[in-house]
This record gives C-alpha cells, structure tokens and sequence, in this order.
C-alpha cells in the first residue's frame, strides 16, 4: 500500500512540519479498552486498538520532536448532544448506555494522551470537523497537510478524512496506525483513500520523511 505513495507523491514534502498536523482520533477507552463501549456494548473485537499503540505512540513521539503539531480529537456521544441520525440507530438497537460520557473512564484517553497547550477538540458525531473547531484550530497553524491516526478506520477516521478533503487538506493515513473491529472495512477504506481520497504511508516512512 504504501509503495503507491512513492510512485504518486514524494513524502517528505507532502508532509512538511510547518504545514503539517498529526490527527489522533478517538483513542478512548470506551472505543479501545477491554470493558469499554464498544467491547461491552456493541460486543467488538477491540484488540486492533491496542495494536496500533506503538506505531501510534512513535509517530506523536516523532512528531512533537519536529514542531509538528498533535491534535487530539476525541468524542462525547450523550444523547443529548449527537444528532438524531445516531441516536436512531441507537434507539433501534436498544442502547441505552453513553458512551465516552465527559468526567467517565470511557472518555480517558488509551495508552496516549495529550500534553499540556496540545489542541482538543470534542466531536459529537463522526465527523471531527461538523460543529467542533476543529478548523480554525488548523487555520490558525497553518497547517495544509493532515496525518490521521487512530479509530475507527471506516467511521470517525473516514468521515473525518472526508471532510478534510472537501475542505482542501491533503491527508495521508498511516495504514499501522489505524484501526478498526471490522477488518474488511478497515481494508476497504485504506484503498478508497489510496484510490481518490489522500495517500496511504506507513509509521516508519512518515517518520524517517520528517527525519
């Protein structure tokens, strides 16, 4: 997958530090601990979390050494505050149950977390741009490029990816710090990216790019 970067972009000026930002993406207990929503409520296979950790942890590691900037966007899905087309499915699935409720365990950060003066910003649906400030937080850096980390591959990931690239952002995903409980989605949505919407890397190419 990541060969086809090679071939249609060279990296390292895509992904420049000062036109850069690293993207993280729901790294929540409720979306990727043992005992969490999406293991305990929607019944998911949350092991994929835990397995992008180390790609995960090396490249914010590797992007706070190069001034590029981490923003951290996680999820607060009261009912409440989502909009009424998730809390229909919600409704017809019978839950009940919040999930990354503000002040729970569920909404602590996994394995990663913020340092202090880092952006966050707190979606209420999928898509990390739709009422959040997530653009002016990008405006303001003068960021042009966007690396997207973390989960749901084919959900948040995606739909936050998608507005990036109506809005004009350049996005590259790195394949090994993406996740998902749905592996066929999860593939499927690394090839729409690859096909139309960004570039697809690994972890360790973005960065030795910076290196």
């Amino acid at each position: 997958m990541a060969q086809n970067l090679a071939k249609q972009a060279h990296l390292p000026d895509l992904i420049t530090p000062a036109e850069t930002a690293l993207i993280v993406i729901d790294m929540q207990n409720d979306f990727c601990a043992p005992g969490g929503y999406i293991d305990t409520v929607m019944k998911r296979d949350v092991s994929a979390a835990k397995a992008i950790v180390p790609a995960l942890n090396n490249l914010i590691s590797a992007a706070r050494k190069h001034g590029v900037p981490v923003v951290w966007v996680g999820s607060d899905y009261r009912p409440e505050k989502i909009p009424y087309s998730m809390q229909r499915k919600l409704t017809l699935r019978n839950i009940t149950q919040v999930c990354c409720e503000p002040g729970s365990w569920g909404a602590e950060w996994y394995e990663v977390k913020p340092l202090p003066g880092e952006a966050v910003v707190i979606k209420h649906t999928y898509n990390g741009f739709t009422g959040t400030n997530l653009q002016s937080v990008l405006q303001e850096k003068g960021i042009k490029n966007l690396i997207l980390t973390g989960v749901q591959t084919q959900v948040c990931v995606e739909s936050t990816l998608r507005e990036a690239h109506a809005l004009g952002y350049v996005a590259v995903v790195p394949d090994d710090a993406v996740g998902s409980h749905t592996p066929d989605l999860h593939a499927a949505t690394l090839k729409n990216v690859q096909f139309l919407f960004g570039e697809v890397a690994s972890s360790s190419e973005i960065v030795a790019a910076w290196g």
